[in-house]
């Protein structure tokens, strides 16, 4: 059950090609947007599209699977943990960001994906 505290599963694609950065401890770090969409039909009959943004981040050679294997557009399942976190701009302006630190990848569709 512990797995139930923080976990957040979702499928999407891709917004652009994963950014990977070596940092100077010697861990790898991929970070990429993904897109989840629905549609449901309004009060008038009308189909909307509804599209929310994603921000992921793995770590290890999960991030380095990211960037070896996976890029803009292709569709994939995710699995990790939301994290809330601020930091300050050069400006000094405070900023809030919520990320997904991913723990487990599938790859989805075939290998024209």
């Amino acid at each position: 059950m512990n797995n139930l505290r923080n976990n957040v599963q979702l499928i999407g694609r891709l917004g652009k090609d994963p950014e990977v950065k070596e940092l100077t401890s010697g861990k790898t770090l991929a970070t990429f947007s993904l897109a989840t969409s629905e549609s449901y039909r309004n009060a008038n009959g009308e189909k909307v599209e509804d599209t929310q943004w994603h921000n992921i981040v793995a770590w290890g050679k999960q991030a380095q699977i990211i960037g070896d294997y996976v890029k803009k557009g292709q569709e994939i399942a995710i699995s990790g943990k939301l994290i809330h976190r601020s930091y300050e701009t050069n400006s000094g302006e405070k900023r809030y960001i919520t990320e997904i630190n991913m723990n487990e990848l599938l790859m989805l569709g075939g290998k024209g994906n």
